[in-house]
């Protein structure tokens, strides 16, 4: 195989500006999910899904669970997030 097709140079400069400004974007976005305005912004949201689960016929014990497990899958999406921005 030839290396003679393949880009080096302009994939080198890619990985640059990759590497220069994922953990950049990867930052503002954590700074974004832990404001105060994204808690404000996260209680409204599990206040209105728990209402409208109540609405909606659900018991409020079911209700109560599924808010707590949106909550966990918010949880589990931001530490993720968190990993990836240290490695």
């Amino acid at each position: 195989m030839s290396n003679d097709n393949i880009p080096v140079k302009d994939i080198s400069e890619l990985l640059d500006e990759v590497t220069t400004k994922v953990p950049k974007l990867i930052s503002s976005l954590m700074s974004s999910l832990y404001s105060p305005e994204a808690g404000k912004n996260m209680g409204q949201a599990v206040g209105s899904l728990y209402k409208e689960l109540i609405e909606s016929g659900i018991p409020k014990e079911d209700a109560l669970q599924m808010a707590k497990d949106y909550i966990q899958t918010l949880k589990g999406f931001t530490e993720n997030m968190g990993k990836s921005e240290h490695r």
